[in-house]
C-alpha cells in the first residue's frame, strides 16, 4: 500500500468529519427534508410512485398520505421483475446495478435488496466517519494497523443478469474498498487478496497468517459480529501448528491453493523463528485466556457487533482478551446505511447510534408490548390507517419509547419496514440515539403463545446462572418448537457447553435450567403449560463440542455469507434439525409447570 498521509493531513481530514457529523446532527430535520425530497424528485415517475397516486409530490405530508408501509411482500412482484430482466423504471429512475441479499428471508428464499451504483459512494461515506469518531477516544490508531477478519462470498446472478450478493461482499468487491485511497484507518493487516478469496478455510488462514506475522503492529482487531470474530480465534487454536510452521520458514502451507493469495502473503511472510516459538509457546499454553493480548500486545480494543442476540458472545470475548474494550462503531442493513456509535467506548449493554440523517428518510412505527407482557413485541403484520398515522420523524421520536425502522431509500424503497425495533436512548444534538433492541420476529410459538428473541435470550441468560458453580457456560444455542415428536408440543433449546470444571453437570441442574427458562417466559407460555396443558414440558438437548460450527458450515454451503452469518436463535428447516439431533449427548426436561396466576392481563401487578 503506497505510504498514507502525515499525521497532520489526517488531522484536518478528520477534524472536516466530525464537523460534518456536529452539522448533520443539529439540522436533522431540513436534512430529512431534503433528503425526502431529493428521493422523491429523482423517482417521480417510476412506475411504483405514480400505481400509488403521488403524481410528483415531494412533501412529506402529501408522502405521508398516499404512500403506504410496507413490508418486502408488498414489493415482491416488483422485485421479481427487476430480478427477471425488466429493464424499465418500477421502483427508481436509475438502474438497479444490484441485489442486496438480507440475511432475512421470505418464504424460505433470502431477500433482495435492490440497489444502484451510487449507494456504494454514500455507504462508504459512512464508513469513513468510523475512525475520526474514534480516534477521539483512543488516540494515535494512525501508528498501526487493523487485524480485520473480512470475508466474501461467491455471488449469484439473477435470471436478468444482475448480481445477487451480501452487502459485504459488494463493498469488498466495489472499487471503493478495493482501490481506496492511503488511509492509517484503512491499513490492515490482511491483504485484499486474502479477503477477496471465496474460499472461507483459505481466506481465513491466510488472514490468521498475516495478522501473526504483523502481530507488534496490531492496534485494533475485529470482524462483523462477534461470532465471526471467536469463530477466527477457535481457528487459531485448531490451526496453530500449521501457521507456526509457516512463519518458522517463511513459507506458506500448501493447502493455499490460490496464488494471488500465495503472492500476496509472500510480500508479508518472511522466516522468522522468535515469531514462530513466541506463537507456539503461546498458543500450547493449557489456558487461552487473553490470548489476545498475549499474540497481539499492542491491542487497544475488539471491533464487533455485540449488540442484540450478539451479546452472548461478551463474555468469551472478554476471557479471550482479559476484558479489552468491545466496540461497536456503525449501524447498518442490506435495506439501508443508518448511522454510527459516537460513544464507541461506551459499555456494550449502552451502545446507542446517531441515525446519520443524510443517508435515507426514517420514520418510526411506536411498538407496544403485548398485554404490558415484559418483552413481549406486537408487531402488526400490515397497518391500518390509524397504525400508519402513529408514525413520526427521526427529530419528534420520544425518549424511552421503542419504535419499529421505516426506512425510504435512494435505491427504490418507500416507507419499508426493516425489521429492528430500536429504542430511543438520548440525543446528540437534534438527532436521536437509539439503542438497538432486537428482530421484530416471534421465534417459538407452540399454541397462542410468542415467544421473540429478546425474550429467549434473557430466559437463557437466567438460567446458564445454574452452571457457573461447576465452572460451565453456554458456548453457542439455538431452539426448536417441536409440534411433532410430543402431543402436546414443547420447546427445545439445543446447548453447546464450554466446561473448564472437573466436576460434572448433575442432571438435577439441567432440569433446574429448563425451569428457570420457562419461569422467564410470559405469562401466556406459563398459562399453557400450568393451567391450559397446551405446551409440554421444555426439553434441554446438550450437543456436543463443534456442532454449531457445523451448522455454520452448513448454511454457508447452502449460500450464506460468512460475513453475515448469524446462528438463527430459532430453527426450523428439517435437515438442520436433523443435524443439531445426531449431535445430541444428552436431554433434560422441566421437572414441573412454572407458576402462573389466573388474571394474566393484570400480570405487571402481581409479578
Amino acid at each position: 500500500m503506497p505510504e498514507a498521509p502525515k499525521s497532520d493531513v489526517v488531522t484536518e481530514k478528520n477534524k472536516q468529519i466530525l464537523d460534518f457529523i456536529e452539522e448533520a446532527t443539529t439540522n436533522v430535520d431540513e436534512i430529512q427534508k431534503q433528503v425526502l425530497a431529493e428521493i422523491l424528485r429523482e423517482n417521480a415517475h417510476v412506475e411504483y410512485l405514480q400505481r400509488h397516486g403521488l403524481n410528483g409530490h415531494v412533501d412529506r405530508e402529501n408522502f405521508k398520505k398516499i404512500m403506504p408501509v410496507i413490508t418486502y411482500e408488498d414489493i415482491q412482484s416488483d422485485i421479481t421483475r427487476i430480478a427477471n430482466g425488466d429493464k424499465s423504471q418500477i421502483l427508481c429512475s436509475q438502474p438497479i446495478s444490484e441485489f442486496l441479499t438480507s440475511s432475512g428471508t421470505s418464504g424460505g428464499e433470502r431477500k433482495l435488496m435492490p440497489t444502484i451504483e451510487e449507494e456504494l459512494a454514500r455507504r462508504s461515506q459512512l464508513y469513513s466517519l468510523l475512525m475520526p469518531v474514534m480516534s477521539q477516544f483512543v488516540p494515535d490508531l494512525e501508528k498501526g494497523k487493523g487485524m480485520y477478519f473480512l470475508f466474501i462470498k461467491s455471488e449469484a446472478k439473477t435470471p436478468g443478469g444482475l448480481p445477487a450478493r451480501p452487502v459485504l461482499t459488494s463493498y469488498y468487491k466495489s472499487p471503493h474498498f478495493k482501490n481506496r485511497q492511503p488511509d492509517p484507518y484503512t491499513n490492515y493487516t490482511s491483504p485484499n487478496e486474502t479477503i477477496l478469496c471465496s474460499d472461507s478455510y483459505q481466506s481465513m488462514y491466510s488472514q490468521m497468517l498475516c495478522g501473526l506475522c504483523q502481530n507488534k503492529q496490531v492496534l485494533r482487531v475485529g470482524a462483523v459480529f462477534a461470532s465471526g470474530f471467536i469463530r477466527a480465534i477457535r481457528f487459531l487454536e485448531k490451526h496453530w501448528p500449521l501457521l507456526c510452521h509457516d512463519i518458522r520458514v517463511g513459507t506458506i502451507n500448501s493447502q493455499i491453493t490460490d496464488l494471488s493469495i500465495r503472492e500476496a502473503v509472500m510480500k508479508i511472510l518472511k522466516p522468522d523463528t522468535n515469531l514462530a516459538d513466541f506463537v507456539e509457546a503461546e498458543c500450547s499454553k493449557n489456558s487461552w485466556q487473553g490470548i489476545i493480548t498475549r499474540l497481539w500486545p499492542n491491542t487497544k480494543y475488539i471491533d464487533v457487533i455485540v449488540t442484540g442476540t450478539m451479546s452472548q458472545y461478551i463474555p468469551t470475548l472478554d476471557y479471550y482478551s482479559n476484558g479489552l474494550p468491545l466496540v461497536c462503531t456503525m449501524y447498518a442493513s442490506s435495506e439501508c446505511y443508518f448511522g454510527v456509535n459516537l460513544n464507541p467506548l461506551c459499555k456494550p449493554t449502552e451502545v446507542a447510534y446517531t441515525l446519520i440523517p443524510t443517508m435515507g428518510y426514517f420514520e418510526f412505527l411506536p411498538v407496544h408490548r403485548n398485554n404490558g407482557v415484559s418483552n413481549s413485541i406486537s408487531m402488526p403484520k400490515s397497518l391500518n390507517d390509524k397504525e400508519q398515522q402513529e408514525l413520526v420523524d427521526l427529530v419528534d421520536v420520544k425518549i424511552g419509547q421503542e419504535y419499529e425502522l421505516i426506512v425510504t431509500t435512494y435505491a427504490g424503497l418507500y416507507r419499508y419496514r426493516v425489521g429492528d425495533v430500536l429504542r430511543v436512548a438520548g440525543f446528540k444534538n437534534n438527532a436521536p440515539q437509539f439503542n438497538f433492541i432486537c428482530r421484530k420476529n416471534v421465534v417459538l410459538s407452540i399454541d397462542s403463545d410468542k415467544t421473540d428473541e429478546v425474550e429467549l435470550q434473557n430466559a437463557v441468560k437466567n438460567a446458564v446462572t445454574h452452571l457457573m458453580p461447576f465452572d460451565a457456560h453456554v458456548t453457542e444455542y439455538t431452539s426448536y418448537a417441536d409440534t411433532t415428536t410430543t402431543i402436546p408440543g414443547h420447546y427445545v433449546l439445543y446447548w453447546e457447553l464450554n466446561v473448564n470444571g472437573s466436576t460434572p453437570v448433575p442432571p438435577s441442574v439441567f432440569e433446574d435450567c429448563c425451569l428457570t427458562i420457562e419461569e422467564s417466559l410470559n405469562s401466556v407460555y406459563r398459562q399453557g403449560r400450568a393451567s391450559d396443558k397446551s405446551i409440554g414440558p421444555l426439553e434441554i438437548k446438550i450437543v456436543e463440542s463443534g456442532t454449531f460450527d457445523k451448522l455454520m458450515d452448513y448454511a454457508i454451503s447452502l449460500g450464506a455469507s460468512i460475513n453475515q452469518y448469524k446462528t438463527p436463535r430459532c430453527v426450523k428447516f428439517e435437515p438442520i434439525v436433523e443435524l443439531l439431533n445426531s449431535r445430541v449427548v444428552s436431554n433434560y426436561f422441566s421437572p414441573k409447570c412454572p407458576k402462573w396466576v389466573p388474571g394474566h392481563k393484570q400480570w405487571n401487578n402481581i409479578n
